[in-house]
């Protein structure tokens, strides 16, 4: 048995975006959980779809004590405050020395949090740890796969591990690999540390594990992990990260160099061999209407669209107009658009009630050139706390407060209004605000990927579409100024000289 250290913060930094994060971003912290210290952690994380709570549960079965901190998480944004970091760290660091003598440390980190002073925001977390528990003590982290490592968190963490699909189902059960690896740890000792990084970035739409060539590259990657190995990632990285160190990466720990070598040589060479193959089909708003009603003639099930470049779980504030703009012209029925985050228009349709017809400017205050507020008369067809539970598999148990909230009804198109944003990765932020999204001819989701889990199901055909927004679909569209000489701003793309 160990005595286990337990933490975590989480931030995925879009640097392009409009809005940072600052410590109330962590307190509201849309689908997560609040800033948590002590028992609590433990109580926030039972039954969520959460690397901490995964870890916990499998620490917990093989007899561990863990000792909490802190845990705390926002919705990704741009840089995260100097002081929401400084405030968070210091939280997790002085858990960390009151819990006494401890046998290791175990953070549920993102992988690549940027702040307004560090372009390595787990870096410099990591190497606090470091110094405060010093060289020989185990630290284990857990990573979402669209971290961009750096070689600083891997000198100062024993391991890390990430999570191997996209859409997120895996948070949990990679904390339970993350403590299956820190077992060894303990048993073996200190593995040997290889890394690598590729020298192309990713586009968000095609890092996707359900379809070639993501899913089956994890799967090859998969195999490798077995006698001496211990583990393996593949990170294709968050591609809209103006740092040097954005991109696709490849860790692999195991008992000897040589083996660790091997891994990530392999699965980097195999990334490597299928760059060609991470690109696809992007439509402009109404192109992509067009095709979705040509689509969903006849279909039983919905044509789904994702407005990936207002995506909230990759910076967006999720208010953008574009989208709503090219259903609304087309004139059709049963179109669906969600979650548009519009505190006054929701606040307004809950003071004017069910059956009111009131006239907002709704979404489009990001200021993301060409993009503007629609202003319509809406009918007010539900209204809603905000107060739901995610059903599906991304955000399954996740309790979510999102403030006032309504569905706005504009011709033959539904809006689904929330005042907080958080990210359409589940059914249930449609029926919240009583559409059923089955019965929909389109939907319009404020995603890149992460719906995929939860609609995929009920999806006639998926569409991926870029109205304006701050996540640009295509990486050499953005404006970089930091990132590295030399790497190709997207699959078989320009070379980035350098600054």
């Amino acid at each position: 048995m160990a005595r286990i250290a337990v933490g975590g913060f989480q931030h995925e930094t879009n640097t392009f975006a409009p809005s940072k994060a600052d410590y109330e971003a962590f307190v509201k912290s849309g689908g997560w959980p609040s800033v948590t210290t002590g028992n609590m952690l433990f109580e926030e994380m039972e039954g969520r779809n959460i690397s901490a709570a995964g870890f916990i549960e499998e620490a917990r079965a093989a007899g561990h004590e863990l000792v909490p901190t802190t845990w705390a998480a926002a919705s990704p944004s741009a840089h995260v405050t100097d002081t929401a970091f400084e405030r968070i760290a210091a939280k997790i660091l002085a858990g960390i020395r009151d819990a006494g003598a401890i046998d290791a440390v175990y953070l549920c980190l993102h992988g690549a949090m940027v702040t307004e002073s560090h372009e390595d925001g787990e870096g410099e977390m990591l190497r606090r740890v470091r110094d405060l528990v010093g060289p020989g003590l185990p630290i284990v982290a857990s990573l979402d796969l669209h971290g961009n490592i750096t070689e600083d968190m891997v000198a100062n963490a024993t391991a890390m591990v990430a999570y191997v699909t996209y859409p997120h189902v895996d948070m949990a059960d990679t904390g339970r690999r993350t403590a299956v690896v820190l077992d060894r740890i303990l048993v073996d000792g200190t593995p040997a540390k290889a890394f690598r990084q590729l020298d192309f970035l990713i586009p968000l739409s095609w890092q996707c594990t359900m379809m070639a060539p993501s899913g089956p590259i994890y799967d090859r990657m998969l195999d490798h992990v077995r006698g001496a190995v211990l583990t393996a990632s593949y990170l294709p990285g968050f591609p809209a990260a103006d740092i040097q160190d954005c991109g696709p990466t490849v860790l692999a720990y195991a008992e000897t160099q040589d083996e660790a070598d091997r891994v990530a040589d392999a699965v980097t060479a195999d990334v490597a061999a299928h760059e060609a193959a991470f690109a696809g089909k992007i439509y402009d708003p109404d192109e992509a209407v067009a095709e979705a009603l040509r689509l969903s003639a006849g279909a039983s099930k919905p044509v789904i669209i994702a407005d990936t470049q207002d995506n909230p779980g990759a910076g967006g504030n999720s208010d953008t107009t574009g989208m709503l703009r090219a259903l609304v012209s087309s004139g059709a029925e049963r179109l669906a658009l969600g979650l548009m985050i519009d505190e006054a228009a929701a606040v307004a349709a809950r003071k004017a009630g069910v059956g009111a017809e009131i006239t907002v400017a709704l979404g489009g205050r990001s200021g993301i050139p060409g993009d503007g507020p629609f202003e319509a008369t809406y009918t007010v067809e539900a209204i809603s706390d905000g107060n739901t539970t995610g059903t599906g598999p991304f955000y399954k148990n996740a309790k979510m407060t999102l403030g006032p909230s309504a569905c706005l009804r504009l011709g033959g198109v539904r809006t689904a209004v929330a005042s907080r944003k958080v990210q359409m990765a589940d059914q249930q932020l449609y029926r919240f605000v009583g559409i059923e999204p089955t019965e929909q001819a389109v939907l319009v989701n404020k995603s890149s990927v992460h719906f995929r889990a939860d609609f995929t199901p009920i999806a006639e055909a998926i569409l991926v579409a870029a109205a304006p927004g701050p996540m640009i679909a295509d990486p050499a569209k953005l404006p970089w100024t930091k990132l590295r000489s030399g790497i190709r701003l997207s699959p078989m793309g320009p070379v980035w000289p350098g600054s």
